[in-house]
């Protein structure tokens, strides 16, 4: 009985096995365990001089990401607009006045024709 409960490690060295859970856990249940932080928090606050590159990087970060954003942007609105005129074969943008009006630019027409 004395040799079940002890086991040999690979070096080894006899050791006793680990005792029973306290509880006894139900099937699909996992064992409590202490929370495991990917990227735990420093244990002091760093010299200034670090946290002043630190977060002149974080800005330069952040800026470089919002003009890359909104060069994308830009660049898909001019995309799908020039999509739109090559399936159109026109402006694809819709005018206010309808294709058999001439003039245009009359507001006075727009709101006679109560539109």
């Amino acid at each position: 009985m004395a040799e079940e409960k002890q086991r040999r490690s690979p070096a080894g060295v006899a050791t006793e096995a680990a005792p029973p859970p306290a509880t006894p856990l139900s099937v699909g249940e996992a064992p409590p365990r202490k929370p495991h932080f990917p990227n735990p928090p420093d244990p002091f606050n760093p010299d200034p001089a670090t946290l002043r590159d630190q977060w002149r990087y974080a800005i330069r970060q952040y800026s470089r990401w919002y003009s890359q954003a909104w060069g994308t942007a830009i660049l898909a609105g001019v995309s799908f607009f020039a999509l739109g005129w090559f399936i159109k074969g026109s402006n694809p943008l819709p005018s206010r006045a309808r294709d058999g009006d001439e003039d245009s630019g009359d507001s006075s027409s727009l709101v006679a024709t109560g539109q």
